[in-house]
């Protein structure tokens, strides 16, 4: 079977809402025919709580933002230093259920740390990868007529973990927060881009094709 040709774009740094507004435009207007994508980019600092999200887990915001969005799961925090992925997929014709469609984005940033020797984990009903019970790696998906998008949050060298103390991470009290260079590994996100993008294309059995510019969504 042919992989799928799948298109990545680096958004680079933006606002978070543009890109929520602009995922939802393209997964409304795509088609039967149209390439699946995979968004990467950096998020100004931002709190968002997904559909069924409990305010009181957000302690002290403070002067960052507090969205309420659209995808599944509690609050998290998005900033510098972090690698968003955003997956812009059709499961139906890449056959893929829901269930198995989170397992692989927790294996292909599993197989990410493993690069630099980091064994991680997942844990049941706690959707995410984690270091020794800290998490490292934030889950937080939406489907919409067989269509994804959302997606995952990985930190690599935040400029500050205050953020995540402000919060319940995902909704469970206490949980504690880890980055790759805290774990020996690099500080750098364009050292892990290509590593990360490539477990995702062979967890999805993709075609990566690197775009320039931003998606017709955002750039209009």
């Amino acid at each position: 079977m042919s992989a799928q040709t799948c298109i990545v774009r680096d958004l680079g740094r933006q606002p978070y809402e543009p890109v929520w507004r602009a995922m939802q435009a393209f997964t409304d207007a795509r088609g039967d025919d149209t390439a699946d994508e995979l968004w990467v980019v950096e998020h100004d600092p931002v709190f968002t709580l997904g559909q069924a999200g409990k305010p009181e887990h957000v302690l002290m915001p403070g002067e960052i933002p507090v969205l309420h969005v659209d995808r599944g799961g509690q609050v998290t925090y998005h900033g510098p230093g972090q690698i968003v992925v955003y997956p812009l997929l059709d499961l139906k014709r890449l056959k893929i259920g829901v269930r198995d469609y989170v397992c692989r984005i927790e294996q292909a940033i599993i197989d990410t740390l493993a690069e630099w020797n980091i064994d991680a984990v997942r844990r049941e009903g706690a959707p995410g990868v984690y270091v020794n019970s800290a998490k490292i790696a934030a889950l937080g998906i939406r489907v919409r007529r067989g269509c994804t998008f959302h997606g995952l949050a990985f930190n690599i060298a935040p400029e500050s973990t205050a953020p995540f103390l402000r919060i319940n991470p995902c909704g469970y009290e206490g949980l504690q927060v880890v980055a790759l260079q805290d774990l020996g590994g690099p500080s750098s996100l364009e050292a892990v881009k290509p590593v990360l993008l490539e477990a995702l294309a062979r967890q999805f059995g993709l075609a990566l094709r690197h775009a320039d510019g931003l998606p017709a969504p955002l750039a209009a």
